[in-house]
């Protein structure tokens, strides 16, 4: 969330950096694209542990055998509310930054991630009560708040012709947490190793990225003290379609991430190890290709790769609802990597249309130059964690839909066809708001084409 600087904040302590202008192409090219650069880097490696913190519960589930006394509802539920607590804690995160800024808040976030890895490893047992499990799988959800205040920060450092790549890699770089921390599973099971050496090896890089993130990154001033900015974006309509729009992709991406090494094990009786050998493909490669995501954005527009992809997703959906029914494994898992990968580029292709929507709105409502980067990039900022927050519902969903689909049949068919039933809903709203008709007149900025319906999703 970006003020507008209407003055030179006063100096103070703590790497704070008192003027930033990622617009001015001079300064981005002596100091700015450096320091931008490494706040990124860093801010990567904060929010990919804490995808990995986030999401450790959907393997964890793999190690809970018969003696820990849960049925698959129960873990389905788990993954469920652990999801859902992800998605509260963006909003306050988002604040967050503007409260104590980009890099502050970094190094209190990371720090937090110790609070549910050490829960974890203390009541990682079997006679542990299911309640017990849920009470401490909430405190995972921390993790998934990271992601919203690193993409508000980083947001802030970039120029809006960088913003798809960088917004892309922030992200890709997080969500790549999750396949790595389900590749750590799988060797500490193939090892023979309980869960409690999988949270052993987590908890001291939790104390890395924390440190790492204070000798390393940087406050903007232009971000501090701007919490009304968050309201001034959940007024905007645009804030909840774009939110509606990324429940189909990050939900996707997040709630399959969770369920789907228990689809394997429940659907087709994988064992544990056998779950984790096929787990970790398919969030890689969704996390990996993000940052394509983004620059097919930057290069044809948000709006097209999303409504196109929202295509794909229906029909790799379609294919999997004949996959489940007919128990064909390969097919099952084949085309389920095919979605995680299309809910990754839809997550770079949709993030990338948040800044440009404000950015231009901002154009047609008379500003110029840097007083229309500044006021995109102050709502945008805040836009994106309520829509990351909104959309990481979508796990949530996904979760329980399966949840009641092997309730009612016993199989997750029932839950492939509500999906299928949504995409195509969001395929008609990306349409319908962005690219169904030639707006009458829209001022688009000098690097941008004028596009169908409004030009500003498509910078």
């Amino acid at each position: 969330m970006t003020a507008p600087a209407t003055s030179r904040a006063p100096a103070r302590g703590g790497r704070w950096i008192e003027e930033w202008d990622p617009e001015d192409e001079v300064f981005w090219a002596e100091k700015g694209e450096r320091v931008a650069r490494r706040n990124l880097f860093f801010s990567v490696l904060s929010e990919h542990i804490g995808f990995s913190v986030w999401t450790m519960w959907s393997v964890l589930v793999l190690f809970m055998g018969p003696e820990y006394g849960l049925t698959p509802a129960d873990k389905f539920l788990l993954t469920s509310m652990v999801t859902l607590v992800g998605a509260v804690v963006r909003v306050p995160y988002t604040f967050a930054v503007a409260l104590f800024g980009g890099r502050n808040w970094t190094i209190v976030s990371a720090s937090l991630l110790l609070v549910p890895t050490v829960a974890a490893f203390v009541v990682m047992e079997p006679g542990t009560s299911f309640g017990t499990f849920l009470v401490v799988g909430l405190l995972a959800g921390v993790g998934g708040g990271n992601f919203a205040s690193s993409m508000t920060n980083i947001n802030a450092f970039f120029p809006l012709r960088k913003k798809g790549w960088a917004l892309g890699l922030n992200a890709g770089g997080g969500n790549i947490g999750v396949p790595v921390i389900q590749l750590v599973a799988l060797a500490v099971i193939g090892a023979s190793g309980g869960p409690r050496v999988l949270l052993g090896i987590y908890i001291p890089l939790v104390v890395v990225a924390a440190v790492l993130s204070a000798l390393f990154m940087d406050n903007l001033t232009t971000v501090k003290n701007d919490t009304g900015a968050a309201l001034d974006a959940a007024k905007d309509a645009h804030t909840w379609i774009m939110a509606f729009l990324y429940i189909g992709t990050f939900g996707s991406f997040i709630g399959y991430a969770f369920a789907f090494g228990q689809v394997l094990q429940v659907e087709f009786g994988r064992t544990p190890l056998q779950a984790a050998y096929l787990t970790f493909i398919g969030p890689l490669l969704g996390s990996l290709i993000r940052p394509v995501g983004g620059r097919l954005a930057d290069r044809y527009g948000g709006a097209r790769i999303t409504l196109w992809n929202f295509v794909a997703m229906a029909a790799a959906t379609g294919v999997l609802v004949f996959a489940s029914s007919e128990k064909s494994l390969p097919l099952f898992v084949s085309v389920f990597v095919v979605l995680f990968v299309l809910s990754g580029l839809g997550n770079g292709s949709t993030y990338k249309m948040i800044p440009g929507i404000f950015q231009n709105k901002a154009l047609e409502a008379g500003l110029q130059g840097e007083e229309a980067a500044r006021h995109g990039r102050r709502l945008s900022g805040a836009a994106m964690g309520l829509i990351g927050a909104v959309g990481a519902l979508g796990g949530v969903g996904i979760n329980l839909a399966f949840r009641q689909s092997f309730l009612d049949s016993g199989t997750g068919t029932g839950a492939f066809v509500t999906f299928l039933a949504f995409y195509a809903v969001a395929f008609a709203v990306t349409w319908a708001v962005y690219l169904r008709r030639p707006a009458a007149v829209t001022r688009a900025s000098a690097t941008a084409e004028a596009e169908p319906q409004l030009s500003y999703a498509e910078v």
